[in-house]
This record gives structure tokens, sequence and C-alpha cells, in this order.
């Protein structure tokens, strides 16, 4: 769809902010949107506006009366986007944030002596979350391994360890060290077999900017995601809880609603840049097809950003042009394999002979922005098992090109032949 239209690819890339510069450096090519995903340009208009204001929400005045509207209207967006005809949407602190409140309102109001389910291919957001709370709660903390080779956890994974005492379970929907993703539905449908009444959090962090949500078709319980890495901006993360979990005791003011999750007062701003996001998956839907309702458009503007990033990944993998691809290079290799279609607009690969960090100093000297993960508390889960001490890590999104690909490859070639 996108990769057959120069005129959309200039178009979406011409709704970010510093699309192919850099403020500090200058021209450069961004591949580091695991970090964080460029932002776009009506979000930092819609920052600067609601930065303005002075007044609050739930106040009876005109200022304060359309704050609680665009907070209204943020939530129904994300509704729509998420695909959640149920539960609520609130924001915290970041993402991780809110995985740690979800997974400890989870764990605390479970019967003692039940179990807590989660993968080793989890961020430690979940993890740190899942242990600590189990062990404080007095339950039993379960790991499900993940396979080294392909970076993943399948639903038979999990089916292998569920037991009907397991009370929470936790999924990681795609990794940011990998950028593999999981089949959160199936993974669901496992635990819901042996264990019905489940409570199931997922970390849609990584997903978020690269396809579909679906809450509606994963049946879970909890979902977090970090809108600075969904075009958005940093300083906030939003979460959805069912209306089961809303429902159990957990950290709120004595005497509140006994369903408000939010503590403290948020920035309007930041929920209206959930709008601005929302717009601009609606836009690209509107672009990439003729469909006029907007989870219709929304839907297909991720099967678009998928199919596209796919191709850029692909490109970068079996090459482009002239130029040889990742799988080609003898001093390069790729983890989680070459040929694995989970992967979700991110290769991490190391160069033999050259350290990881020189590697992306390298590219970074070239205008070429990467990042080094290394086997540390974010990403040892991963790279221990494999012996790697470090990684370079590649994350594009649909507003990259096949010629900044191109150019990666062409740097990379020239790394093998110095080293």
């Amino acid at each position: 769809m996108i990769q057959q239209r120069p005129d959309l690819i200039a178009a979406i890339r011409d709704r970010f902010a510093h699309v192919d510069t850099c403020p500090f450096q200058g021209p450069r090519i961004f591949f580091e949107n695991a970090g964080g995903a460029l932002t776009l340009k009506s979000v930092v208009d819609t920052s600067a506006k609601y930065a303005a204001i002075p007044d609050n929400q739930g106040r009876d005045n005109p200022a304060a009366h359309a704050l609680v509207d665009t907070i209204n209207t943020a939530k129904a967006d994300l509704a729509v986007l998420m695909n959640a005809s149920s539960g609520q949407f609130f924001a915290g602190e970041s993402g991780t944030e809110l995985l740690f409140r979800m997974i400890r309102t989870a764990c605390v109001n479970a019967p003692k002596g039940a179990r807590v389910l989660g993968s080793s291919i989890e961020h430690p957001a979940s993890r740190s979350a899942a242990r600590r709370w189990a062990d404080i709660a007095g339950l039993t903390y379960v790991n499900v391994p993940h396979d080294d080779a392909t970076g993943r956890v399948t639903a038979a994974d999990y089916t292998r360890l569920m037991t009907p005492d397991v009370a929470v379970a936790t999924i990681l929907h795609a990794s940011p060290v990998t950028g593999i993703g999981m089949d959160v539905a199936a993974i669901s449908a496992a635990i819901r077999a042996v264990a019905p009444e489940c409570l199931i959090i997922v970390d849609g962090i990584q997903h978020a900017a690269h396809g579909q949500m679906d809450l509606d078709a994963y049946d879970v319980d909890g979902y977090a995601i970090s809108p600075y890495k969904m075009f958005s901006r940093h300083g906030f993360g939003i979460a959805w809880i069912s209306d089961r979990l809303s429902a159990l005791p957990h950290d709120m003011l004595i005497n509140a609603p006994t369903t408000g999750w939010e503590l403290g007062t948020r920035d309007t701003g930041a929920y209206a840049t959930i709008s601005d996001v929302v717009r601009y998956f609606d836009w690209l839907g509107g672009e990439v097809s003729t469909e006029t309702d907007p989870r219709a458009r929304i839907n297909t503007a991720g099967r678009a950003i998928r199919s596209y990033e796919t191709h850029l990944t692909d490109a970068m993998i079996n090459g482009t042009g002239n130029l040889p691809g990742l799988r080609e290079m003898a001093h390069v290799t790729i983890l989680a394999g070459a040929d694995n279609p989970a992967r979700e607009g991110l290769v991490s690969i190391v160069v033999a002979g050259t350290p990881s960090a020189e590697v992306v100093t390298l590219l970074n000297n070239q205008g070429i922005r990467t990042h080094t993960r290394k086997a540390d508390h974010y990403s040892g889960n991963v790279l221990d098992p494999l012996g790697l001490p470090d990684c370079i890590r590649i994350s594009l999104c649909h507003y990259n090109t096949e010629q900044e690909v191109a150019q990666l490859l062409a740097a990379l070639r020239e790394i093998g032949r110095d080293g």
C-alpha cells in the first residue's frame, strides 16, 4: 500500500517533526524509534496550546468544562483506536508505572497461595512488578521460558505451565530488544482455557506504533502503552483496564469514586495529544482505503503500517538495489533469525569483531541513529542466553524509507570491510 506511493510517503513524513534532521546534530536518519518514535507536528502544537492554559478540570467555568470535554474526547478516541467496548482508560506517570500499578492491584487481590505467570521475554517493567508483588502477596511466580532462537513465547509455551490456580498472568506484546511480536489473543485464550478468572495484563508499549490494537479480541484485563513511542510525547502513560480489574480495591483517595484510578490532576494537553495521534491514524486509513467508519480506517492504517514496515525490514535483511542485505554480510548476525514473520519494524544485530557501541558510534558519525542494547537489567533476559554482551538495535517506523535503509546497508558493509 504505502510502498507503491511515494506521494503518500512524503505526506506521512511531512506530518512528523525532525523526520530527517536532529536539532543538535543536523541531517540524520532516525532508526531509534523503539527508544521513542518521532513526534507528530500536531502534537507539538497541541502541547504548546494546552501548556498555556491556567485553568484546571472540575471547576464551574467555560475553560474547565472545555478541558473535561477534551479528556472525555481523548478517552472516546482511545476506545476507537484500541477497540475497547468496555472498561476504562486513564493516564499515569509512564507505561512502566501503570504496569506496576495494574499488576500490584491484581496480585494483592489474588487468593493467598495462587500463582502468577509471566515470561522470560518480557520487559523488566512487567517482570519486575510481577515478581515483586507475587512475593509480597504470598503468591508463587512461574516463569515461561521464551525461545532464544526466535525471540518468541507462544500460547503452547504458556499452556505447558498453566494450572487452574493461576490468578495473574502477564504478556509482552512485542519485544523492544528484538522487535518480535507475540500472539496476545492466542496466549490469552490458552490462559483462560485453564484459569478463566485469571487477571491478564499486557505490556503493549513496543507494539503500539506498529499495527492494530484490538482489546475486545484479546480478552485481557489490562493493557499499557507509552505515548512517546506512539507519535505523542514524553511525560505520561496510558492504561486500559477491564471493568473487573477496575472494580477491585486499589490505590485511591478516601471516599473517592470506587472505580477512579487516576491519582492527582492529569495533564489535559497530554490527553489532547492522544486525539492528535488517533486523528493521524484515521487520516492514514483514509489515504489507503475508501472506508468511512473510523475504526475501519484505523484498522486499514494498521495493516498498511505493518505491510510497509515489513517491506522495509525485508529490504534491510535481504538487500535493496545492488546492496547486499544483512543476511549476506558475513560479519553480521541477526537476532531472532533472518526469516521471522513475527518481526515488527525492528532488527537487532551484532557485528563480528566490532563492539556494538563502536558500531553505533560509527553509524552516528554518518548521520544514522541507532542504539546499543546491553546485557543489563533491561535486556539481559534476551542477550544473556545468547551469550551476547550487547547488540545494535535498528528500529524503524512507517515514516522511514527504503533509501534510508540503503544508506544503512552501505555503511554496515563498509564497517565489515574496515574490520
